[in-house]
């Protein structure tokens, strides 16, 4: 009960603090190939479209991260991640499903089209429908699916306040959207949907 409720007062905060303005125009940024810092179920996430490979290897070098390890997706609905997924039956997708949106990662493999430069060196996607209401928001203007990866520089903490992300990325970032993170203290737990191993608790 303490968990719904503290999901309620932060989507209340966010529609507060996240005008539709701002949010349009951070939609603006990242159609057009930029950088956005948003916060996230943990952490602060950096974001950007994921078919536009400048976009993505630019986020890749600012957070000094090897491109064959791969990157999340994230969307507003399951919709925005379909044409990424190789289809999977029933009976494995439901406790994919059952999860969203929510704070869960899932690993499903990837339609063959996915570039490199999402999927890293693997044969799988990973992938979440959020439920926090910035990042969601965020997916749902833009209209696609997006980028979702930790505001750090590789193997060091994440970002988890605002003065923290400008610390570290200054003006390589395009624009910052403040707001209220989730209530996972770690960032959202990562399990293969094929067999159920747990690659990030």
């Amino acid at each position: 009960m303490a968990s719904k409720q503290r999901t309620r007062n932060c989507k209340r905060h966010s529609t507060d603090v996240i005008s539709r303005y701002r949010l349009s125009q951070a939609a603006r940024i990242i159609k057009a190939g930029g950088i956005i810092a948003y916060p996230t179920e943990a952490v602060y996430g950096l974001g950007c479209d994921p078919l536009i490979p400048e976009a993505v290897f630019r986020l890749l070098r600012l957070k000094q991260r090897d491109p064959d390890k791969g990157l999340i997706l994230i969307a507003s609905d399951f919709y925005q991640l379909r044409d990424y997924i190789k289809p999977l039956d029933a009976r494995t997708m439901a406790p994919v499903l059952d999860t969203w949106p929510g704070p869960h990662t899932w690993l499903l493999p990837a339609q063959t089209w996915v570039p490199h430069w999402i999927r890293g060196k693997h044969d799988t996607i990973a992938v979440r429908v959020t439920n926090h209401p910035i990042a969601a928001a965020l997916c749902k203007t833009t209209g696609s699916a997006l980028i979702s990866t930790s505001a750090n520089i590789s193997r060091r903490p994440a970002a988890r306040i605002p003065s923290e992300i400008r610390r570290l990325f200054g003006t390589g970032i395009d624009m910052l959207l403040p707001g209220p993170l989730g209530d996972l203290e770690t960032p959202t737990p990562i399990r293969d949907a094929r067999t159920g191993a747990v690659l990030r608790s």
